[in-house]
This record gives C-alpha cells, sequence and structure tokens, in this order.
C-alpha cells in the first residue's frame, strides 16, 4: 500500500511539469504547425547552457548551406538538394552533418518557422546518428542587439502572432500554482516607439521580448549557435576569421557570444561580432573578383589553425553561385537564395571525408550535358558534375 501512495506521489510531482511541456508543445505547434513534444527541455528553462564544441572531427559527408533569410521554402530546397529531407520534410540524410552559416533572421517572412523547421530536423537527424549545427550570422547578432533595419513586415507579423501564442502558454502555465510563475517576456520594454508607425509597435515589441539577449526565442534557438567551427581541416565563419580572433580563442568566442544571447554579459555584443572586421561581416574574402580577396590575410589565418585548408564562409551574396578563390582556400556560399535578397537559385557545399568537394545546385544550366562545366573564371578549379537527374554536382580534390 506504501509503495503505491509514494508511486501516486511521485506521478503528482510530475504533473506540473507534464503540464507546462504539454502548454510548449502547444505553443509550438500554434506558432510553427510542427509538432515538437517538449518533454525533455524547457524552453523558459534558466539551466546552464549546453557546452558548444568548437572543434568536431570530419563526417563521411558534411554539407554545408548559406543564408537562408526568412526563406522556409528555398530553406527545404536546399535540404532536399542535398537530399536530406524528403518531398514531406523528413529527414533522410542518414548520418550527414550539416552546417548552416548563419543569417536565418530578417530580409523574409518566416524566420520562426525556419528556426522550428531547424530545430525539428536536429533532432529528427540525431536519430540517425547525423547532425545539424547552426551558426551565428550578423543579423543574428543585431537582432538579439535590437537593430531591426532589415526586418521586414510580415517578418514583424510572425513575431506577434508568437508572441500571442507565447503570452496564452504563459496564462495557461499560471493557472497551476506548483509551477512557477512564468516571467513575462514584455516586462520593461516601451508601449511606443519615437519613429515606429504604430502598426508595427505590436511586432516591433514582440521581436525584441523574444530575440533579447534572455529572450525566450533568442535563449532556445539562437544560444546553441556558434559563431567560428572547425571541422576537420574546414573552417566555418559567417563573414570571414582573422589571425587575431585565432589569437583571441575560437573556443572562447563561442562561449562569450552565447553568453552574451543568453543575457549572462550584459546587452552589448562582444566587440569582434561589431564592426566591419569582426566575424560576421569581415568581406576580405569574398569579393567575387579574385583580386580583391585578401589571400595574404586568408593563408595567415589558416596557417595559426593546426591543420586547417580551407576556410568557408557566407554573408556576401555571390551572383555566380558557389565559388572559390584564393587558390580553393576561400569558398563562398551565399547564393542569395532568398525572395527577400536575390531570390537566387539554391546552391550547397558537400564535404566527403577524402576531401573531394561538391557543390549541389538547381540552376538549370548546369543540367545540359553538351556544354562545359568549369567555368575557371568564377570557380578558381571546382568543376561542375550533373547527376542523372536533378541538380549539378562539382567534384575536386581539394
Amino acid at each position: 500500500m506504501g509503495e503505491i501512495t509514494e508511486r501516486n506521489g511521485s506521478i503528482c510531482r510530475l504533473v506540473p511539469e507534464l503540464l507546462s511541456s504539454f502548454v510548449d508543445t502547444f505553443v509550438d505547434y500554434s506558432v510553427s504547425g510542427l509538432f515538437l513534444p517538449n518533454f525533455n527541455s524547457n524552453p523558459n528553462s534558466t539551466s546552464s547552457p549546453t557546452i558548444l564544441q568548437t572543434h568536431c572531427p570530419p563526417p563521411d559527408r558534411l554539407v554545408a548551406i548559406g543564408d537562408l533569410h526568412g526563406d522556409l521554402e528555398k530553406s527545404q530546397e536546399a535540404f532536399r538538394l542535398a537530399g536530406l529531407i524528403d518531398s514531406n520534410g523528413k529527414w533522410i540524410g542518414g548520418s550527414t552533418t550539416v552546417v548552416q552559416i548563419g543569417d536565418v533572421l530578417d530580409r523574409g517572412s518566416e524566420e520562426l518557422k525556419i528556426l522550428y523547421f531547424l530545430e525539428k530536423l536536429k533532432r529528427e537527424a540525431a536519430k540517425s546518428g547525423g547532425s545539424i549545427i547552426s551558426m551565428n550570422g550578423n543579423h543574428e547578432i543585431m537582432n538579439v542587439e535590437g537593430d531591426f533595419r532589415f526586418v521586414t513586415k510580415k517578418g514583424l507579423d510572425e513575431f506577434k502572432n508568437w508572441a500571442d501564442w507565447f503570452t496564452i502558454g504563459n496564462h495557461m502555465k499560471a493557472l497551476c500554482k506548483e509551477l512557477k510563475k512564468p516571467k513575462d517576456p514584455f516586462s520593461g520594454i516601451p508601449a511606443v516607439f519615437p519613429g515606429i508607425k504604430k502598426e508595427f509597435v505590436d511586432g516591433f515589441r514582440a521581436r525584441i521580448a523574444a530575440l533579447q539577449p534572455n529572450g525566450p526565442i533568442a535563449t532556445r534557438f539562437l544560444s546553441q549557435n556558434l559563431t567560428v567551427l572547425v571541422i576537420g581541416d574546414s573552417v566555418f565563419v559567417h563573414g570571414g576569421l582573422l589571425a587575431e580572433h585565432v589569437d583571441y580563442g575560437l573556443d572562447r568566442i563561442n562561449k562569450e557570444v552565447r553568453d552574451w544571447i543568453c543575457g549572462l554579459k550584459g546587452r552589448q555584443p562582444p566587440s569582434y561580432v561589431i564592426g566591419r572586421n569582426s566575424l560576421v561581416w569581415l568581406r576580405k574574402f569574398s569579393d567575387e573578383l579574385a583580386k580583391n580577396c585578401d589571400c595574404s590575410a586568408l593563408e595567415h589565418t589558416l596557417a595559426t589553425i593546426p591543420g586547417a585548408k580551407r576556410m568557408i564562409m557566407g554573408h556576401t551574396i555571390q551572383k555566380s553561385g558557389i565559388n572559390s578563390v584564393c587558390s580553393n582556400k576561400a569558398i563562398r556560399i551565399d547564393v542569395g537564395m532568398s525572395r527577400g535578397c536575390t531570390n537566387g537559385l539554391p546552391e550547397v557545399l558537400e564535404i566527403n571525408k577524402n576531401s573531394t568537394i561538391q557543390i549541389l545546385t538547381s540552376n538549370p544550366l548546369y543540367l545540359n550535358k553538351e556544354k562545359p562545366y568549369l567555368d575557371a573564371n568564377r570557380m578558381d578549379g571546382l568543376g561542375l558534375l550533373v547527376p542523372e537527374q536533378g541538380p549539378k554536382q562539382v567534384e575536386v580534390k581539394a
């Protein structure tokens, strides 16, 4: 009898936690249309964030995807292009490691939906031994900082919708006396903003509430992002990396940016993620004209990272598609695919364990096998190979 009483008592103690998780799952579904059971994680949790892994061994297959900028359809097309998801958006990428190089936010209308989409895929990929690594771009840093210069009206509306459901969820949790009273994410946020039209104020407030340091969306999604990443012999960064950044410490950079997003470092971002020479804004290696790229600085930076052969970056739109300069040491993967940018044709980069590099694209020009696939002016040694059906690929030993 005592055992039954003890068991029932344990169940009763779990009820508030189960209720909270149910409410979080309900809010997630209402915002994203995705069912993401939340029984093992609480988006409002204030527990210590997970340790970020800056250096990773090379997987059998590595895929890098450039800037997404709020375009869910193009984002999904990029994942399908690499054979990572099926027509229903379900992970079929097996043990593939995917790096999304930042700039999910701004310019588009489905920024939150992309964050939820990536979260869903992270869970599915993990079950197959795969992984998806998200990175900070300059637009993630800007939004946490409260710089909304590139936000669209539909982007504001999406965050207002999130705030409405999030508030409903908090009201539901407040009905359970055993649960700690949820924190009001709007606390301290002004009701009006000089220069902001009245019809945009609610969306503006919602975006601040969600993305400010320690905000629910910033903490849940962006705090897991890396700012710099080394996988095997490839260095990933949104804008570019300089030797001074390496000297400062790559692990230190990732930790400090994460701590800032979690509200542990004040409201101002670290200096190395703001300004033209920062990790997320640098363009020294991104000009489409090879002669304008500082190959000497790039080589010096790579030499300070043991085993590094190349730097892979986004940030600067490459109208000609994914390409490389500096003898394949700089690979640029932002193709402006979002309709909020240049509505470019999706392309993704693939690196196999033997350092074979391939570019997968949806550009129909490369489906004509009678045309040469190598454009030395833009590819600097990367060639194009077309499979029987679907996208083009490039293949090269780097």
